[in-house]
Parts: structure tokens; sequence; C-alpha cells
């Protein structure tokens, strides 16, 4: 007769809370990962709805075509190892046309640049054309072996050379610095020692893509504030003369920010009457 072990009412109620505890915890960790898996999907679905309207508002682009351009440059890539020369396909889908003597740069202004190009019709920045437009103040990268795009956990600027983010404005920026004619403007800041910063886009990309005499002259409008420090005569602004190709005149003039948001305000006004 077979003999079967009885356990006390004490064991089987001590048997009964470790198994719904061992039940609690794994309903726990499933939950988590439901919620973790959704906010996962969310960040890597939330960029392309935004590319896409933004596309959208310039007319006669197929925005889907450039979206798989634009995509195609970094999907199961490491996001540190993706050169300028990845984005040349997305360049490719919507070219960059000139507007002559319209094309603004800047430099650490980009506030007051844009909340002046916004408000008035004088000026284009890189930002305001749809290579610009459709991913500025944007965060993406793939991962390898994905082929998803995530906007979280992607290296910062300076994290690597060849983050996903910075070629992109690199590249970017080169040919906006390519179809520049006519007179350019850059917008630089009189409120830091070196408002012509060797490191910056515009030192190290934009300025070396002038090329006389495509480019006629560059006209700095140096920005100043209470606590300007610099002025046309400043060191970093002679380097960027001698940067210019020969032939591209050279001009400087400091005005006060209170006076490009008096132009911005009053956007009946000529745009040479801003300074």
């Amino acid at each position: 007769m077979e003999h079967r072990a009885h356990c006390s009412p004490e064991k089987r109620h001590r048997r009964r809370c470790i198994i719904l505890s061992v039940v609690a915890l794994l309903l726990l960790v499933v939950i988590f990962a439901v919620v973790l898996g959704l906010n996962l999907r969310q960040n890597t679905d939330q960029l392309k709805p935004t590319f896409i309207a933004r596309c959208e508002e310039f007319k006669g682009y197929d925005c889907d075509k450039i979206w798989d351009a634009f995509e195609q440059a970094y999907v199961g890539r490491d996001p540190c190892n993706v050169p300028m020369e990845a984005y040349d396909p997305f360049i490719a889908a919507a070219p960059l046309k000139p507007t002559c003597n319209r094309m603004m740069f800047w430099s650490k202004t980009k506030d007051i640049v844009h909340d002046f190009t916004e408000k008035t019709d004088c000026y284009l920045t890189v930002e305001d054309s749809l290579l610009g437009s459709v991913l500025d103040g944007l965060t993406w990268c793939g991962k390898e072996g994905s082929s998803e795009t995530f906007t979280t956990g992607c290296p910062g600027w300076t994290d690597c050379v060849n983050n996903t983010v910075r070629s992109f404005w690199n590249r970017v920026s080169t040919a906006f610095a390519d179809v520049a004619c006519g007179a350019v403007t850059a917008m630089l800041n009189g409120s830091i020692v070196t408002p012509f910063h060797p490191a910056s886009i515009f030192a190290s990309i934009e300025v070396k893509r002038f090329d006389y005499p495509r480019v006629k002259s560059l006209n700095v409008v140096l920005v100043t504030q209470e606590n300007t420090v610099t002025n046309c005569t400043n060191a970093s602004l002679k380097d960027l003369q001698k940067e210019l190709d020969q032939g591209i005149t050279y001009t400087c003039k400091e005005v006060t920010e209170t006076q490009i948001q008096d132009c911005s305000s009053h956007p009946e006004k000529p745009c040479g009457a801003c300074w």
C-alpha cells in the first residue's frame, strides 16, 4: 500500500505563500517587460511621423522616399561609425536649391537667428531648408543587428566623432555651404571670446566651402549684448578673413541683439535696414 506523506497545515500554508509570492514576482517581471517594450517601441516610432510631417510642409517632394534614403544611412550600424558620406543618398533625394544673397550661416547664435528668419523673409538658414528642418532638435541612431530607429540611448555630440547626429549635421551643412552664392551673411556671437571658433561647423566646414566667384562676399553680423566681450577687431575674425578665397570681400558689423529683435518685430522693414 502506497504511503503518502501529509503536510501539516502550517507547512501547506507556507508552501502556498511561497508559490503565490513567486507567481506575483513573475507577473511583475512580465508587466515591467511589457511596459518597457511599449516605451521602447514608442521611442522608435516617434521619429518618422515628425520627419514626414515636417517634410510635407515643403511642396513637391516624395517624403517617404526621402525618409527611406535618410534611414539607410544609420539603421543596423554602430551609432559611432556613421560617416558623413552615409547621408549622401539623403542629400541626393532632396537637393538644396541655391538662394543667392539670402543664405544665412550662424555660430552660437541659433535662437536669435531662427527667431529672425522665422519672422522675416530676408534670409534662409540650413534649418529652414527641407534637409535641415526635418531633424532640427531631434536625436536618433541605429544599433548593430537591429532594423529599428532609436531616439534614446544614442551617443551625444562629443561622445564619438562619427556619431549619427553629428555626421548628419556635418553633411547637411556641407551641402548648404556648397550652394551658397552671391552675398553670404553669417551671424556670430559677440558675447564669447572666440566668435569664429575653429571647432565650430561654420569654421571647420562651411567657410572652407565658400568658393569665389560663386560666393562674392561674406558679411559678418556680430551680435552684441550688454556683456559683449568681442568686437569686429577680434583675432578669430582675422583668422576668418584669412580662410576666405581671394576675391571674396569681407565686412563685419556689430549689431545689438535688441536691434535684431526690433527688426524681427517689424517684418515690413527692408532687410538691409536691420544692420
